[in-house]
């Protein structure tokens, strides 16, 4: 039912979809102490065959029947000592029927005996076929959450936890990598077999195996090898994308108060990998597509936090390991955090202060636009779902927060302390609350009430004013989540309100080379009520209110303040977070003064992100004369600032808008974002038929011309080609790189493009879009499904729903069928867009735009009288 997808006040959607339910870790029939796997791969024909030997210490006496975790294996024989058991098998889970029961500490060892052919899930061969003759041949496993037990047969969740040895046979021309040490090395005619031992215990989810004809570049921290594997003739991206590994390391040490606790640790980049990177024990699997290389280093942060996210879960997640998947925020919030603390350590305050925001974002983002849910929650349909912007970027704001109440130093105090009370055990989200205790004496039980066990975060609207003849600032702070009358999703923190003094060196400016930093009196305020006015006495009118000095606490801010205070935060206020709402707010309150201050702190802002930010805020202003102020900023020296203009650029539909984003892409970038983004803005822009032509050859040009590191520039060629709703010739290119054989970086973007041209056009060429999707749908490959379930989402048209209803039914992939199910929300919403309401829609556009054009013209008559 429809209702079932909404919370009770029908604000936000609800995270658990129906089928949902409780999950529990299941009964322990005892512990597993190691788990040896011997397999021998047969590479060409996608299969494999060998034992898996579980040592398992009863926990009582009598266990008679054990049921492990297996899927689509072909289970051969089942032995203890030597002696076959009978089980039974139903391709998800393996029954067998003990000949001896069990006696309680009296380990027993479960040999079996399994083949494995075209696995599903779990472990992948990649290999070259026509469509793509110079792929490379790879084997690589991926366990989290629960695909272990599609590759070898295992208790199959994270509250188990057992050394590991993998023994592999191989051709001698490949290289196999695993946790662990390597013990030994036999070469036996054309196969080599590889002997590793994982010592340390850890989750089966965490077992791993890499198969490559790799290079191998070797480094170190503190004598423990650190080995990074690439595919051969990538040596010198490896080394741009992972060589500030050892210094992670260090850094991580010395921060967590645990030195680094395994063996080794390897990076091994794969091709096809369908996430990021995965934490797997002393050796992390990355995709090939984070290798840059020099351009792409210019202004690409993600590989570097990618590196640093993985190489954290060592701590959080390897060494700590999670008991039950409801509390991965434990490991995904630190991993998370630990990117904001490297950029932090290797950039500086503004650059780690940025980031944090970013992260906020993102969750605010899902929260707003996807559900609502409380980070810790064991109901769900797969445990994958969880896997999501809450349990990441909320997670790592949660940690920020932690650090907040309780200082550096006590903050550093309970994470050395929780690693080392929990090192190589599980751990719940409750022993946080107790390390937090043990190390410092406080509960913050409060913080985890409201932004752990519940959904939601507060919501603020802060007002503003001064009254000189009693020399009080006044503050109201409304928390607008919560209805009048209402208290239930009200948040109760102490919030730091601070009041800036700028303009002589008493009131702390430092010089005239620093003019933009200023003195900040921080008062701490109880903020619990729905609506709250605080008084300030004050020696003198501040010059700007600083709300949550710092911006510690996760939230939204909605403020209030005149145009004079807003000017003088965005000019002034050392924090880069209170710059960036100031100009938000400015743009809100729009005229040609603000076009002018935001123009100019376009210029001046020491600090590349805020300068980004303020072209945003910029471009929202509907008047003409913001254009002139962005299109100077494209001249920024940094990469990032004129990829964020060539964004903002795409709400400014006017010739000049165009002809500046048509310049960057015919005469280049030293970035390729910056040329991928002009490109999607053009897309935008282009408003008419003679413009559309016009960039229609500019597009075929780039096509065939800027091919290039994972196809960015081209894909943004295809970006743009999706904004041209209605023409044909677009649509037509579109589908001609949806084609098998396309670069995939491209084509996954030439499939989700098909959604986004579909609304403009004509029946018929909607019937081609389906019957496209159609096809595409019945492809295997995990990156094609999710291109295909967001593709089908943009569209507008019930004829999508049955398509994504079969993907849904379908697919093996928990992650795909949710993506699907909510395309088919999203469709069933955009279906009720009728052609009456889109008509209304180009009216109001048009009247905007008119709008905008008088709005410009009165204030530079305005402004010449003044």
């Amino acid at each position: 039912m429809l209702n079932s997808y909404f919370d009770a006040d029908s604000r936000h959607k609800s995270f658990e979809l129906p089928g949902a339910r409780p999950h529990y870790n299941p009964d322990r029939p005892g512990q597993v102490e190691h788990i040896f796997l011997d397999l021998s791969l047969d590479i060409p024909n996608q299969s494999y065959q060998g034992t898996c030997v579980t040592r398992l210490n009863p926990v009582r006496s009598g266990i008679d029947r054990l049921t492990l975790d297996a899927v689509n294996l072909n289970i051969q024989t089942v032995t203890v000592a030597e002696v076959e058991q009978p089980f039974d098998y139903d391709g998800e889970q393996l029954h067998i029927r003990l000949k001896q029961p069990t006696q309680a500490g009296d380990a027993i060892e479960v040999a079996i005996a399994y083949r494995v052919e075209k696995p599903q899930r779990g472990l992948y061969f990649v290999l070259p076929d026509e469509h793509y003759p110079h792929k490379p041949v790879q084997v690589w496993t991926q366990g989290e959450d629960e695909d272990s037990r599609f590759w070898f047969p295992c208790f199959d969740y994270p509250g188990q936890l057992a050394t590991s040895e993998i023994r592999v046979s191989v051709l001698a021309q490949y290289t196999a990598i695993s946790n662990g040490e390597l013990i030994n090395v036999d070469l036996e005619g054309d196969r080599k077999t590889y002997h590793w031992l994982q010592k340390q215990v850890h989750p089966t989810y965490l077992m791993t195996l890499a198969v490559g004809d790799f290079a191998e570049l070797k480094d170190e921290w503190n004598g423990k090898p650190v080995t990074y594997y690439v595919e051969k003739g990538r040596e010198k991206q490896a080394q741009i994308s992972m060589g500030k590994t050892p210094r992670m390391i260090e850094f991580f040490s010395q921060i967590y108060g645990y030195p680094y606790p395994f063996p080794k640790y390897a990076q091994v980049c794969v091709d096809d990998f369908i996430f990021g990177g995965m934490e797997n024990t002393s050796t992390t699997l990355l995709t090939d597509r984070c290798l840059l290389d020099e351009r792409a280093a210019i202004d690409n942060r993600s590989t570097e936090t990618l590196v640093a996210h993985e190489l954290a879960h060592q701590w959080f997640g390897d060494l700590v390991v999670i008991k039950h998947w409801s509390h991965a925020w434990l490991k995904e919030g630190m991993a998370s955090y630990a990117e904001v603390l490297w950029m932090n350590h290797e950039y500086d305050a503004d650059t780690a202060a940025y980031y944090l925001l970013g992260e906020a974002r993102s969750y605010l983002d899902e929260d707003a636009s996807r559900y609502r849910r409380p980070i810790v929650t064991h109901i769900y349909r797969e445990a994958i779902e969880l896997y999501d912007r809450h349990l990441y970027e909320k997670g790592a704001c949660v940690y920020h927060m932690i650090r907040t109440e309780l200082g550096d130093e006590l903050f550093w105090k309970t994470i050395a302390t929780f690693l080392q009370d929990n090192a190589h055990k599980t751990v719940e989200t409750v022993d946080l609350l107790r390390a937090i205790e043990k190390s410092t004496g406080r509960n913050l039980l409060f913080l985890f009430d409201q932004y752990v066990y519940r959904g939601g975060h507060p919501d603020y609207k802060i007002a503003y004013s001064w009254d000189g003849d009693s020399n009080l600032a006044k503050v109201t702070v409304t928390q607008t989540q919560v209805k009048e009358g209402e208290t239930k999703e009200l948040f109760d923190l102490k919030i730091p309100i601070g009041f800036g003094f700028v303009g002589s060196e008493e009131r702390g400016v430092r010089s005239e080379e620093s003019p933009s930093e200023a003195r900040i009196k921080t008062f701490p305020v109880r903020i619990h009520d729905r609506e709250q006015t605080f008084y300030f006495p004050l020696e003198q009118k501040p010059d700007f209110v600083s709300f949550d000095v710092g911006n510690h606490y996760l939230k939204t801010v909605e403020l209030e303040y005149p145009i004079s205070e807003l000017k003088a935060q965005l000019q002034h206020d050392p924090d880069p977070v209170s710059r960036i709402y100031a100009a938000e707010a400015l743009a809100k309150k729009g005229g040609l003064e603000v076009v002018k201050v935001l123009s100019e702190v376009l210029q001046s802002d020491r600090f590349w992100g805020v300068r980004s930010e303020v072209a945003r805020s910029l471009a929202s202003i509907q008047l003409d004369q913001a254009l002139q102020g962005l299109l100077t900023g494209l001249l920024d020296e940094d990469a990032r600032v004129r990829r964020a203009i060539a964004e903002s650029l795409a709400q400014i539909k006017a010739t000049d808008s165009y002809k500046a984003l048509k310049s960057t892409v015919e005469h280049g970038d030293a970035s390729y974002y910056v040329e991928a983004a002009a490109l999607r803005s053009l897309g935008k822009v282009a408003t008419s038929d003679e413009l559309n032509d016009d960039l229609l050859k500019l597009i075929e040009t780039v096509l065939k011309e800027r091919q290039g590191w994972n196809e960015v520039v081209r894909s943004g060629a295809i970006g743009a080609l999706s904004q041209l709703k209605t023409s044909e010739s677009a649509l037509n290119l579109v589908l001609e790189y949806t084609a098998i054989g396309v670069p995939q970086p491209l084509r996954l973007t030439a499939i989700r493009a098909l959604g986004a041209i579909s609304s403009g056009q004509s029946n018929l060429n909607l019937e081609r879009i389906l019957s496209r999707f159609q096809e595409l749908s019945r492809e295997t490959f995990f990156l094609t499904q999710v291109a295909v379930a967001v593709g089908l989402g943009q569209m507008e048209t019930t004829k999508a729903i049955g398509i994504l209803q079969a993907l849904a039914d379908q697919t093996p992939d928990g992650r795909v069928r949710r993506i699907a199910e909510e395309s088919i929300q999203t469709v069933q919403k955009n279906a009720g867009a009728d052609k009456a309401v889109k008509q209304l829609r180009e009216e109001l556009d048009q009247l905007k735009k008119d709008n905008q054009t008088l709005k410009s013209r009165l204030e530079t008559l305005e402004a010449k009288e003044k």
